[in-house]
């Protein structure tokens, strides 16, 4: 018994010493970014464009690279959740075992073992081929003459590749939330006549929202963060390119390239091409920032799930 009592003991301390390790952590890295970037943050660097050259990014803003990183979070999550939530849906109740239900879960954990940077290069591979020009732009030459290739990076490509990435993480997630159902829920739907379609729609998409949520804001969280993709699928200009006034040309904004928060990063650190550290710091604030909203409106929404239900 006094082994027994040892042991829990031993236990407990050191999972509070985890705890305390990875707050620890996490604290240093935010006050970090927060003392090394705070005093860059002002309206002017939130509202005006980034300087064309990066080794001269304090003279600009990140109004652009912002908008970048929300545009390219949009296009990629539309696309993922219902390509995610279908999945789920699939594995959950109608192939819950046999060989199609294991070889959907073998192409999950395979793609989420995929670095991103692989994952970009086959997307740079695929959207170049002329036959997908109408997600990006024709090449041309030095002459102006039109070659046969796509250009293979936009928004709109970067944001479909981006799907791709986070489609592991989000299906993970919506198939435990729908798996979580009680299946008190399920039965009874069942035996008052509801078939199965109705059932998911009704009752177990429904009670599992809140997990559903959740799955979606680790997706969003993931586009944000990456720079591998963003780096090869959506191009290396600071600035949104093609029409201008880009904001009144949107269609054509998307087939072109442009930035996120995390390639201004890039461009601004000694990593990159830049040597503006306290820039590079302050986006980062901004971009930490936005995931701390995004993640205290997810928190409140699924408690306002939780007691509507």
């Amino acid at each position: 018994m006094k082994h027994r009592r040892i042991n829990s003991m031993l236990g407990e301390a050191y999972s509070w010493i985890a705890v305390a390790v990875m707050v620890a952590v996490c604290l240093l890295i935010l006050l970090t970014v927060i003392i090394a970037g705070k005093d860059q943050i002002s309206w002017r660097f939130l509202t005006t464009i980034p300087s064309a050259s990066a080794a001269d990014m304090g003279s600009g803003g990140i109004s652009t690279p912002l908008i970048g990183t929300v545009l390219l979070t949009l296009i990629g999550i539309i696309i993922a959740i219902p390509l995610s939530l279908a999945t789920s849906v699939y594995t959950s109740f109608y192939r819950t075992s046999g060989a199609a239900a294991r070889g959907i879960g073998l192409a999950i954990d395979i793609l989420s073992g995929v670095p991103t940077i692989v994952i970009a290069l086959f997307a740079l591979a695929i959207f170049t081929n002329p036959q997908l020009v109408f997600l990006s732009t024709p090449v041309q030459n030095g002459g102006g003459a039109i070659i046969e290739r796509a250009y293979g990076r936009s928004f709109l490509v970067a944001g479909i590749t981006m799907a791709i990435m986070i489609l592991p993480a989000v299906v993970k997630s919506m198939t435990e939330a729908l798996r979580a159902v009680p299946r008190s829920y399920i039965d009874g739907a069942m035996a008052l006549g509801a078939d199965k379609w109705r059932m998911v729609t009704k009752i177990a998409v429904p009670a599992a929202s809140r997990g559903i949520v959740t799955g979606i804001v680790l997706g969003m969280g993931r586009i944000m963060g990456d720079t591998a993709i963003v780096w090869l699928a959506l191009g290396g200009t600071l600035r949104m390119t093609g029409q201008q006034p880009w904001y009144f040309n949107m269609a054509d904004t998307l087939r072109n390239t442009g930035s996120t928060l995390t390639s201004y990063i890039y461009y601004a650190s000694p990593a990159g091409e830049g040597q503006n550290n306290d820039v590079a710091f302050a986006a980062s604030l901004v971009l930490i920032v936005i995931i701390l909203i995004l993640n205290a409106i997810t928190a409140l929404l699924g408690g306002l799930g939780s007691s509507r239900r």
